[in-house]
């Protein structure tokens, strides 16, 4: 399944990447129908054990992403791209992919946050916290709920990279 599965998921999460920079969203046209045409791919090219690891792919994407997801940290256009390329690449790989995909995101936010400023905003609460500069934080002190929503950042480029250099990885 490794090199009839690089292309598809090449061209999947290039448009997803595309549109979650743009809007913020990844389509549901795009990954809906990738799902099952994985299990499809994987049946037709190793019968019913391909059956199996796609499916198995499939709920350990739904698994982790959706704990992220349930926790607030994910958006479920991550989860369901997630499912979708584990359904392509099974579980031995997708956990590969999302190492990779774990350590690309960890690098785009400390990129992101240092170009937007957040890092120096971060260290210097942090030092505040520590020093014990502020006695007493006012309520609602540093709190800005416009603030709060530009600091998402869209994470199918990190799935991107982690998923297409998980090809190489093996």
């Amino acid at each position: 399944m490794h090199s009839f599965a690089w292309w598809p998921i090449f061209f999947v999460v290039g448009v997803a990447t595309i549109t979650d920079l743009r809007s913020r969203r990844i389509p549901n046209w795009l990954v809906l129908p990738f799902l099952p045409a994985g299990v499809a791919a994987c049946a037709w090219l190793h019968g019913w054990r391909g059956v199996g690891q796609s499916l198995a792919g499939a709920g350990l994407g739904i698994l982790l992403f959706g704990l992220f997801f349930w926790m607030g940290g994910m958006g479920a256009g991550d989860v369901k791209l997630c499912a979708a390329v584990g359904a392509w690449i099974g579980p031995g790989q997708l956990m590969m992919a999302l190492v990779l995909t774990g350590l690309a995101g960890g690098v785009m936010v400390l990129v992101w946050a240092a170009w937007s400023g957040f890092l120096r905003e971060l260290f210097e609460s942090a030092g505040d916290l520590v020093l014990r500069r502020k006695k007493q934080p006012e309520p609602n002190d540093g709190i800005d709920p416009a603030g709060a929503l530009r600091r998402k950042i869209p994470y199918a480029p990190a799935i991107a990279i982690g998923t297409l250099i998980s090809f190489f990885a093996r």
